[in-house]
């Protein structure tokens, strides 16, 4: 809590020495119409004018750059007057213009800027929000950085947790980040046309599925949630996600990616469009957080009396989440570099039975030397338990470049023979004692056996299996059959650990 108040102590500090440095300068000036008596609400609107103005003026070049240079520098003195007329207001939240001052170059960068915008293609991009992803698809560069008509830069907060959150997904938390990328770039085409038509920042989606389940599909929390987004069962069947044939609709991307939007955009209706709530009552609950939010009206999420208020986790989830965000949007500003990858999306239709498991092996690393392509294919595939040897004919979807590489590889030869042979000693099972051999043996040598015969009606469960799953393998009668003989209870079905041992008498199998 020191050190959170020191950072906010600062920044106000900070603002408030720069109004000092520009005596009568705004003091004087009155903005027409401006109420008599300020509020915290009428300063943050206009705090919103002077960011589009601000950004009108520095966005494209100018006939007369002078023009354009004088028009910034007022936006930006009027920003460092809000501050000032903020912090007599009580529950006013300075860093929020502290913020957006940082976001404002001093009037020499300006004038540089200005200067050098016929020759630098870049100097005029820093003010948008492009990402890798944006830029290889023309059209929606706008809508990805709105968040109900304001730009993402403009609502975000860059204060001292995010600034942490950042340093953190820069050093140990890097590899999640890059993993989370590249699993989001493979299922793009499914996830951002529902965040699209929903007309919210893809930034905001990539940064919940970053801190959520880094882009793994069969993600599974002790809680009982699960899916790239990590949907409660009855949050998920609140937004459509339900049970269908045996499949958790919380694994579809496309299907998630719609009740993740649909939920965003009723909390953001709830919470008067604040994004810091909004994802707070993801984390923590809508009632728990609204009940906070309603009980301080004019505080913002960071002020101290209502940040401390929620729990431990709530309070890193935001601001990871934001970081996760501003990353996406910004990495050259801070020395990151996102892989170019070649999502295209395909499909092929199986020559011959095989597992995922198999394709996996046979497909190596060509094209993805990272780590190969199991967890793709797993991605793109959600329906199919990656170790199930599904029928010739079969459609499995898959990045475009692996349809070639299919053909050579994992029709026949070499790798297709290994990968089959390796897949079928993973599938055996352990063979009973007979009953005549047991019925002969000496009664010290009896507990041996009966542990033999226990073990041929017992499974390990492996990494991202779902008992639904399970239960289609060892041919039970369904998931629920499976789950009774194992004291495990309905809101449990998906909450089955890798390395479980499953008592599985009541199947066939």
């Amino acid at each position: 809590m020191t050190y959170f108040r020191s950072v906010l102590c600062g920044s106000i500090f900070a603002v408030l020495a720069g109004c000092a440095g520009q005596p009568g300068n705004n003091s004087a000036r009155r903005v027409p119409g401006r109420p008599t008596v300020e509020t915290a609400a009428s300063l943050y609107a206009r705090l919103d004018v002077d960011n589009k103005n601000f950004n009108a003026a520095t966005a494209s070049p100018q006939a007369d750059p002078a023009v354009a240079l004088k028009d910034a520098q007022a936006a930006r003195d009027d920003v460092q007057d809000s501050a000032k007329r903020c912090a007599a207001i009580k529950g006013c939240d300075v860093q929020r213009f502290s913020s957006a001052l940082e976001r404002m170059p001093a009037p020499e960068s300006l004038l540089a800027a200005s200067d050098q915008s016929t020759t630098t293609p870049e100097a005029t991009t820093t003010q948008g929000e492009n990402s890798p992803v944006s830029e290889s698809l023309p059209e929606i560069g706008h809508s990805i950085t709105l968040l109900k008509g304001r730009d993402l830069s403009e609502v975000m907060t860059l204060n001292g947790p995010v600034k942490v959150a950042l340093e953190e997904w820069l050093t140990s938390l890097r590899p999640n980040l890059m993993d989370t990328y590249e699993n989001y770039e493979y299922l793009r085409y499914q996830m951002w046309p529902e965040y699209q038509k929903a007309g919210l920042p893809e930034a905001l989606l990539f940064g919940i599925m970053a801190k959520e389940s880094g882009g793994r599909v069969h993600a599974l929390s002790r809680s009982g949630a699960a899916g790239l987004l990590q949907f409660m069962p009855a949050t998920g069947q609140r937004f459509g996600l339900g049970v269908v044939d045996g499949f958790d609709q919380r694994f579809d991307p496309a299907m998630s990616a719609r009740a993740n939007a649909a939920y965003l955009n009723e909390q953001l209706a709830v919470f008067n469009n604040n994004l810091e709530f909004v994802i707070a009552a993801y984390n923590g609950g809508e009632g728990r957080v609204g009940r906070l939010a309603a009980s301080r009206p004019d505080a913002s999420f960071w002020d101290p009396k209502v940040y401390y208020e929620l729990p431990p986790e709530t309070r890193d989830y935001v601001p990871v989440v934001l970081a996760a965000a501003w990353l996406f949007l910004h990495p050259e500003r801070y020395n990151l570099q996102f892989p170019k990858l070649d999502t295209r999306p395909g499909k092929i239709n199986l020559q011959h039975a095989t597992s995922l498991a198999e394709l996996a092996v046979c497909l190596g690393q060509e094209g993805n030397l990272h780590d190969g392509w199991f967890r793709t294919l797993r991605n793109m595939n959600p329906a199919y338990d990656s170790r199930t040897v599904l029928p010739a004919s079969t459609p499995i979807n898959v990045p475009l470049q692996l349809v070639a590489l299919y053909e050579k590889s994992c029709m026949s030869g070499l790798w297709m023979t290994l990968a089959s042979d390796l897949h079928s000693a993973v599938l055996s099972t352990p063979v009973s004692i007979p009953a005549a051999v047991t019925a002969s043996r000496s009664s010290a040598a009896k507990a041996p056996a009966r542990a033999a015969q226990t073990s041929s009606q017992t499974y390990v469960v492996r990494r991202g299996e779902t008992l639904s799953a399970i239960a289609r393998k060892l041919g039970c009668r369904d998931a629920r059959t499976l789950a009774e003989a194992n004291h495990i209870k309905p809101n449990g079905y998906t909450d089955i650990r890798a390395g479980k041992v499953l008592q599985v008498s009541v199947c066939t199998q």
